[in-house]
């Protein structure tokens, strides 16, 4: 097995050692370093991504997009982020100071707190938690929580009714995402992210494609990027949460709106997609780490696209959508999924290893078909029929006689 990260680990490890450190601090000063890494990684990937974000909105609306700093643009996030660094800091009269500097802190780091338990490769993992999928739905909550104290403290109406968005969308659409994340859990049996990974001889978008498609569309609008940004609302709310920081503190927001959303990307292929499988994947573990990258960049392609192609929601259709359909849809699909494994698992001494593991991935593909179709049939019995029929035949408003015209002045 050829493992340079660990490898570089053990060495440093064994030079602090040598220098006479003792073993508790050796620890504390690994696990710093490791988490800076990952950090200093996660940051350093919005450069690119912020680029990558830009060139294909361009490319989708018939535009150049950054073309003129460093070949093919590549460099044009560099001078905007020096141009955030220098920017006046601002403080509204009459704001909570402590709250109002913590909130863009605790966005960026509720973030960077997910990198934690994502694995990159079979070895590399910043640490392997038996309830990763709980940590991750737990250190979720800390970002929403930033955008509340940062509506609250702003001492402003828009800013106030961001933060009051925050609470209705954020909180609404974790429900449906965690029970879209219990899915592979049980499918799984284990809430620890490397070994979720590891028990996907097929990848679970194959077996539960339903589960993938409620995690994705609730995982945006818990990140709050469009259609669902009823946040921000540029158009009624100015600026939203955000409408009065400047500088680099608002900086933080635009950089843990970034990195999130590549994040759930991340969290989206580990889950669904198999993570770092791939041909050679347990040998090498760098080319896990591709495959890995790769399939997150595919995701995140999808993501960019939702965001430039659809327009926003009303908060009244957010929500609706959110508990009249993606919730109870993702309650039958958990209970339907639960009974089909437990109904399957008695099958598994009797067939072989491959016949039980196709007939499993069958079933559980045919019963999130089924789930699908009758949510499908349930729409066309019952919304949409119901808004055509009304805009189609309105109702008649009795208008009062109009008196003839005399010509008299």
């Amino acid at each position: 097995m050829i493992d340079p990260i660990s490898a570089i680990g053990a060495w440093l490890k064994a030079l602090l050692l040598g220098w006479g450190w003792s073993p508790d601090l050796v620890t504390f000063v690994m696990s710093l370093l490791g988490s800076a890494s990952v950090s200093l990684f996660a940051l350093g990937l919005v450069i690119f991504t912020i680029w990558m974000e830009r060139k294909l909105y361009a490319r989708i609306q018939d535009r150049l997009g950054p073309n003129r700093i460093g070949p093919w643009g590549i460099f044009q996030t560099i001078p905007d982020m020096v141009k955030i660094f220098t920017k006046e800091y601002i403080t509204p009269q009459g704001a909570d100071k402590v709250v109002y500097n913590l909130a863009p802190i605790l966005a960026v780091s509720a973030v960077l707190l997910i990198w934690a338990v994502i694995p990159f490769a079979s070895t590399v993992v910043g640490t392997e938690l038996n309830v990763g999928v709980l940590y991750i739905v737990a250190v979720g909550a800390i970002g929403t929580l930033s955008l509340i104290m940062a509506g609250w403290s702003s001492n402003n109406k828009y800013a106030l009714l961001g933060g009051f968005r925050a609470v209705a969308q954020m909180v609404s659409y974790e429900v449906p995402m965690v029970l879209a994340l219990l899915i592979p859990v049980l499918l799984s049996q284990t809430m620890g992210m490397n070994a979720l990974v590891g028990k996907q001889n097929v990848w679970y978008i194959v077996v539960a494609p339903l589960a993938a498609l409620l995690f994705f569309i609730s995982s945006q609008a818990e990140i709050g990027r469009a259609p669902f940004d009823l946040l921000e609302a540029e158009s009624e709310l100015v600026a939203g949460y955000q409408t009065e920081y400047s500088g680099l503190k608002f900086g933080f927001f635009y950089v843990g709106e970034f990195v999130h959303a590549f994040t759930v990307s991340c969290l989206f292929a580990t889950l669904f997609l198999g993570g770092w499988q791939g041909p050679g994947a347990e040998a090498y573990p760098i080319l896990g780490t591709a495959y890995f990258l790769v399939k997150a960049f595919i995701v995140y392609f999808f993501v960019i696209l939702l965001r430039i192609t659809m327009p926003r929601l009303r908060i009244d259709q957010l929500l609706n959508f959110n508990w009249k359909f993606l919730t109870p849809l993702a309650l039958v699909l958990l209970i339907v999924t639960a009974i089909v494994e437990k109904g399957i698992l008695g099958y598994e001494s009797v067939l072989s290893p491959a016949n039980y593991l196709a007939v499993r991935t069958g079933i559980h593909f045919l019963a999130n078909v089924l789930v699908a179709w009758g949510a499908f049939v349930w729409l066309r019995r019952t919304g949409p029929r119901r808004e055509r029929k009304t805009v189609a035949e309105p109702r008649p408003v009795a208008m009062a006689p109009r008196k003839p015209d005399t010509g008299a002045a």
